[in-house]
C-alpha cells in the first residue's frame, strides 16, 4: 500500500488503526504530522539496536514531548517493546564490519519491522509502517522491500513510503526544534556510533 495513493483515497471520517514503528522522536515528528489525520496511531518503540541502554532510555523518553505538545486528530498511543540487545546482536552483528547501509542495516530493519508486524497482527491493526525512511541515511527502497515481505508473512498491510521526500527530513528537524527534542548523532548500534559518534 503506497502512502501517496492512500492519502488520495482514504475515506473521510474513517481513521483505521496503524502500528507505527518509530526509531526516535526526531524522525517521528514529521511522520506523525503526515499520518495522524489519516490514522489512529500506536507508536511501537522497538529498537534493541540502540546502545548503550542509557541512550535507548533517553530516546524513548523524548516521545513524551511530542505526545504532550503535538496535535493528533485521531489520537496517538505508544507501546514500548522489550530492550533485547542480544536479539539485535544475533541478527545484525555477524555483519558488524560492513559499511552502514549494508547487510547489518537490512538485518536490523528486518528485526524491528517483524516485531512491529507481530504487534500489529496481535492487536488487530490493519497496517504497519516505519519512520525510518525519513532519515537521509536510510535506504527507503530496501526498507520498503523488507516491510512488504514481512507484511505478506504476517497477513497485515505495510505502508510503503519515503518520508524524506518533499523536504521531509528538513521538516523533522524543524519539528525537533519546536518540541525541544534531543537529536542523537548516530543511528543506534555500536557500529554506527563508531562511524558517526
Amino acid at each position: 500500500m503506497l502512502y501517496d495513493e492512500l492519502k488520495k483515497t482514504m475515506p473521510s471520517g474513517r481513521a483505521p488503526p496503524l502500528m507505527l514503528h518509530c526509531c526516535c522522536a526526531p524522525c517521528a515528528g514529521h511522520v506523525l504530522e503526515l499520518l495522524a489525520p489519516l490514522f489512529n496511531i500506536t507508536i511501537a518503540f522497538y529498537n534493541p539496536n540502540i546502545h548503550p541502554y542509557e541512550e535507548y532510555d533517553k530516546r524513548a523518553g523524548e516521545f513524551q514531548k511530542i505526545l504532550t505538545q503535538g496535535e493528533f486528530p485521531n489520537g496517538v498511543d505508544m507501546v514500548l517493546g522489550n530492550y533485547d540487545y542480544d536479539a539485535f546482536e544475533a541478527a545484525a552483528m555477524p555483519y558488524r564490519e560492513e559499511p552502514e547501509g549494508g547487510r547489518r542495516c537490512s538485518a536490523c530493519f528486518e528485526l524491528r519491522l517483524k516485531e512491529t508486524a507481530k504487534l500489529a497482527k496481535e492487536g488487530g491493526y490493519e497496517c504497519f509502517a516505519s519512520t525510518l525512511s525519513v532519515s537521509p541515511h536510510k535506504n527507503s527502497a530496501m526498507l520498503n522491500e523488507i516491510g512488504s515481505a514481512i507484511a505478506e508473512g504476517f497477513g497485515v498491510k505495510y505502508l510503503i513510503a519515503d518520508f524524506k521526500k518533499q523536504d521531509g527530513y528538513k521538516r523533522s528537524v524543524e519539528l525537533s526544534k519546536r518540541y525541544g527534542l534531543y537529536r542523537q548523532s548516530y543511528c543506534g548500534c555500536e557500529s554506527s556510533r563508531a562511524v558517526r559518534g
